[in-house]
Parts: C-alpha cells; structure tokens; sequence
C-alpha cells in the first residue's frame, strides 16, 4: 500500500519506541522544532483547547524560542517549510506575520497557517457542533419545560418581557453561531505563498500535489547549497480528502486513498533527491506529529479515524496510540540499512540532531529536552539518553515514562487518565477529543503502571502483588517528576483563551470582507507532474 514509505524504512533505520512530546498538534510542533518541551515554551495549555482553532488568534510560538531552522539558516542554509504550520501568525494586525514561519527561520513558506478542519472541506460538517456537547441543553430543556408547565398552572408567573427577552437572546446566539459556522472556511482556510495569501479558502483538490510541485522546485533552486525543507502534510488528517488520481484506489475508503497519495508525495520526493545527485548528502526523516483521531466520523457517519495498530487509543491522549508515532531516517552511507532501535526517542531529538549536523550551536542559556541522535542511529552507542521522559496532556503532567539504565524494561506511570466514552471503549465520542481535567478525567492514586516491553497495548495495570518492583519504580518517577518539575520556569500561557479567540483586526483577507476575502491567485493551482510519474 505504501511501497515508497517501506522502501525509505528498508534504507534507513525505523525507531520502534519513538515518542511525540505532545499528543496534539500545536504543542507536539513547538516541542518538535525547539528540542523542548511545550510547557517550557508556554504551547501548553491550561484550559480545554490545546490547539488553534481560527487563524485570527494573537497566541504563538514565541519569538525567543530557537527553531532548528533559525540555526541552520545562520550557518548559511537555504530553510523552508511546505504544508502546515499551526503555530500562530500575527500580533497587532492582520499583516504584521510577527508569528510567520519567516519569523522563525524560514526562507520559503507555502502552506496552511492553521490546520485542515472539517470545516476547511465542504460537505463535512463542522468540528464546532462539538460545542454543543459541552452545552448542559438537556438540563436546560428540563428547566425551560418545568417553568412553562408550572407557569401553565399558575404556580409562578413569567412575563411575557422576559420571555421573549430570553427567546430573542437564545435565537440570537443561534444565529451568530450559524454565521461562524458558515463564514469559518472563507476567513480561516486559505493558502500562503512566503506572505501573501493566494488561494481564500483553498481548494484541497490537487493541493498536495501543488505543495509535492513546490517541493521539488525548492530542491532543484537548492540543489548546490546547503538546504533544510520540512515538508509537512496536510494528509491525512481529516476532514479526508483525496485528489482526483487517486480516488477509489485503496480498498480503505478515502482514508486509504489519502494515504497513497503521501506515500506518491513521498516517492517523488525521494526521486527529486536521487535526480539531483543528494540521495548520500542529505537526511531524511519521517514521522507524524501525534497518534490518528480516533473521534473521527464524517456526518455521513462514514469512518475517518486511522489506526494506531496494537497500542491503546489515539490523538489528545498519552496512552501508546496517541504518542507513538513512525520515526524513520535515512541518510544513504552515513546511516546504517535497514536497523531498527527499541530504545525510546522522541520528535523533541531531532532539534539538537539537525543543530549539529548544521554546524550550530545548541543554546545554553534554556533547557534543551532532546539530545542528539546521530550517536545512536550510527551505532557509536546502544542506549538512548532519555531516561525518562515526560508526557503531558495540555499543560498538565500525566505521564512518565522510565527507562532504567541496564535495562531493556520500559515503565510508565499515569497519574491520571481520560474518561472514556463508550466506558468499554478507547476514545471520547461524546467530545470528539479527550480532555485533560475536571470531570473528563479518572486520577489514580497509586498511579497506574504498566511495563511496555511486556504489555506495549497497556491493558494490564500492574500491582503491588504482581510486582515486586512496583513501588521501587513508582518511587524513581515520583522523585523525576519532582526533578523535571522544578525545571519548568513559568511563562506566558499561549494557548490560553485571550490568545485563542477570533481577533478580527489579525485577519488575514486577500480580498474584501464583503467578498468574504475570496481570492484565487496561487501559480501552482495547476501541478505540473502527474500523480502516476
């Protein structure tokens, strides 16, 4: 099904045990690109959203964090980043782009500032309807319905004022939500070439092969200086889509289809890098930034949720499905074919990795979590640096995980754990994402402890009698969580809900917001390769 992405895992070496620092997109970004964890750079959240929702929010990935791509940039390289950024934009105006990927350490920027929504995809709902499951409306019909009955007996009296005040009230909210609902995809969903916007709202048909296209050109310009390109899909995230050449051409859905047209993307990219002789100069790596969404179902009721195969759960969670995530890289006679590590990694390693091989250096004046990979994928060690390693859900510690030195055992420790729904199931239906706090959560006390050498699927929990190492291991976690802990300096939370609102003086319109900022303008609107070369 996706013979380029196996070919890329037979070249290079596959990471077994390969973490993402966060399980949701925007922190696991942060993290990915600083070698820090989100917390540090405060895109971690304290409330219910962990994640941008409009493209006209004030938070940010702020500019004193060091992006590998600042670094390499510095040390003379060519940086650009093709696909979704979802790391903020502006501050003060709708083109100020102080929160750009330009301001961050990108030459070249095409892409999406946000994420690809339901909303971004017409005939796939919305991902706000999800709002009203946080609504108490059945309390509220109750309510509404006792007062009408009692006011009908004459036990208490509504006056007719206050009635349709309230009704007026309710049916006005309705209708800005209706509004929202409908202007979303026009204000929210557009394409960026460098800092303009070109395509308002985009059309996801032929766009990965449009960002494949300005993928390859970027290598070709590139081809004979130093170059850094994070190319970052908007598949497969929902909603789903495919481009036309590769509708119906899995026997899983669009999902299935979705998946071949990255895996095409990624056989071209390979086949660029081969064309212009930099298949032994050049590192690749790939990974996802989070686990598949397991809430996903199209209001057709269609499936759209991926598979995290044998491990437990999906995105906005830290069990093993929301968390473990591909780690591939090859790097043709410097890296070793076809070897695998168990040890554990995570996306955070690849900031120090990428800095050195630049020839920068990593900062000294902050806390850097990742460490620098290219002594254990060559071989000079056997044993990943991370002893333990630290999982958040929003900003919140949920998880340890511990890898004792001389050891190939792998314990992890939850203090808390999201409540599912249905209870006999893996995912939060009834919120399509799970939560991290209040009633959304179960907290354990002991915590749960698994050992994932042993039960990588966490259906186990272990206990005293079970274990005789139980509280010896809880032991270790409690004094590392202590450790890490006193290491966070508070910052400013920049997925709080100031930051996080719609700001109409921040948004971007290529047009006029009586055209609801509809423009079509992108040169790449019609991709020059055939998805079948």
């Amino acid at each position: 099904m996706t013979p380029n992405i196996d070919r890329l895992a037979k070249e290079g070496v596959r990471l077994t045990q390969h973490i993402a620092a966060a399980p949701l997109c925007t922190p696991s970004r942060a993290a990915f690109l600083t070698g820090r964890y989100p917390i540090r750079s405060g895109m971690a959240s304290f409330g219910k959203v962990g994640v941008y929702i409009t493209s006209a929010a004030s938070g940010r990935l702020p500019s004193e964090e060091v992006t590998f791509a600042k670094v390499a940039k510095q040390q003379g390289y060519q940086t650009a980043l093709i696909g979704k950024w979802h790391l903020g934009l502006n501050c003060e105006r709708s083109d100020d782009y102080c929160h750009h990927p330009s301001a961050h350490g990108f030459d070249h920027f095409y892409g999406i500032t946000l994420t690809n929504l339901r909303d971004c995809q017409r005939g796939h709902g919305s991902v706000f309807f999800n709002v009203l499951a946080h609504l108490p409306l059945k309390t509220l019909g109750v309510g509404v319905a006792t007062v009408t009955l009692l006011h009908a007996r004459g036990v208490v009296t509504v006056r007719r004022r206050l009635a349709l005040s309230l009704a007026a009230s309710v049916g006005a909210a309705a209708a800005v939500f209706g509004l929202f609902i409908v202007t979303f995809p026009f204000f929210n969903c557009f394409l960026m070439r460098n800092r303009e916007v070109v395509e308002q709202p985009y059309v996801s048909e032929n766009l990965t092969q449009r960002m494949t296209d300005e993928a390859v050109e970027f290598l070709a310009k590139n081809s004979a200086r130093p170059f850094l390109m994070f190319f970052s899909f908007i598949q497969v995230h929902t909603a789903m889509f495919a481009s036309p050449a590769f509708q119906g051409t899995s026997q899983h859905g669009v999902f299935g289809d979705a998946v071949h047209e990255v895996d095409w993307s990624v056989g071209q990219l390979m086949r660029a890098l081969d064309r212009l002789n930099l298949r032994e100069n050049t590192l690749v790596y790939l990974t996802s930034d989070q686990g598949a969404h397991l809430e996903e179902i199209s209001i057709r009721g269609e499936v759209h949720r991926g598979s995290n195969g044998i491990y437990k759960a999906g995105k906005s969670t830290n069990w093993e499905g929301g968390i473990r995530v591909p780690g591939l890289l090859r790097w043709t006679g410097t890296l070793p074919e076809g070897k695998v590590t168990d040890e554990p990694i995570s996306n955070m390693d690849v900031f120090p990795t990428v800095v050195k091989l630049t020839g920068g250096m990593v900062p000294v004046d902050r806390v850097i979590d990742g460490h620098d990979l290219m002594p254990l994928l060559q071989g000079e060690v056997e044993r990943s640096e991370h002893e333990f390693l630290f999982h958040y859900c929003n900003a919140y510690l949920n998880a340890v995980r511990w890898h004792p030195p001389n050891s190939n055992l792998t314990w992890k420790a939850f203090f808390f754990t999201p409540n599912f729904y249905p209870e006999n199931g893996t995912a939060c239906m009834h919120t399509h994402t799970c939560f991290c706090t209040g009633s959304y959560v179960t907290h354990h006390d002991p915590p749960l402890l698994f050992e994932l050498s042993r039960d990588p699927s966490e259906t186990r929990p272990l206990t005293p009698d079970a274990e005789p190492a139980f509280h010896t291991v809880l032991e270790q976690i409690r004094a590392a969580s202590a450790r890490h802990v006193e290491s966070i300096i508070p910052v400013q939370d920049q997925l709080a809900l100031t930051h996080v609102l719609w700001k109409p003086w921040l948004q971007p319109c290529c047009s006029a917001w009586s055209q609801l900022c509809r423009c079509e303008r992108d040169s790449q609107r019609s991709p020059a390769g055939s998805p079948h070369d």
